[in-house]
């Protein structure tokens, strides 16, 4: 009966562990910060994105910093920051568009500055993964608001 029970514990922890290892795929890419872990705010992105938060909201701070990896095709949904966001390409080709605007393309060493309530979606080009730092501002004030998906026509 206990071998039983300790294969059982073993064939479900093997499961667990290919399926953890299907979610994560490394990027090409590499930057200072590690890629993280799969982005627990998955249900507002198109394609699979990573987050490492690398400073956490705090009341000292007040400075939420997130190392942000998309692969190919993966992008936000719109939404906007009621306090603004500022990004900071680390690695890769991105894309950043604001609402009725045309699409930009972002490369290493760009900086986005995002005025409060500004609606925009950013991600990773077609064929690249994209990686970059996002720090929120003029926080406490600063909340995301989520918006539709970005459909594929206005991916580009």
């Amino acid at each position: 009966m206990l071998y039983r029970i300790v294969l059982a514990l073993a064939i479900i922890f093997t499961t667990t562990l290919t399926v953890k290892a299907q979610e994560m795929k490394k990027a090409p890419i590499d930057t200072v910060f590690a890629q993280g872990e799969p982005n627990p705010y998955g249900k507002y992105f198109t394609g699979q994105t990573y987050l490492t938060m690398l400073s956490s909201n705090d009341t000292v701070f007040n400075a939420p910093v997130g190392n942000v990896t998309f692969e190919p095709k993966a992008r936000t949904n719109w939404h906007k920051h009621t306090g603004g966001q500022i990004l900071l390409v680390l690695a890769g080709e991105g894309r950043y568009q604001e609402r009725g605007k045309e699409v930009q393309v972002l490369h290493k060493g760009d900086v986005v500055r995002i005025a409060p309530d500004v609606e925009h979606w950013h991600g990773a080009a077609p064929e690249s993964w994209f990686t970059h730092i996002s720090l929120e501002t003029n926080v406490p004030n600063n909340q995301a608001i989520w918006l539709e998906p970005v459909t594929d026509e206005e991916y580009k």
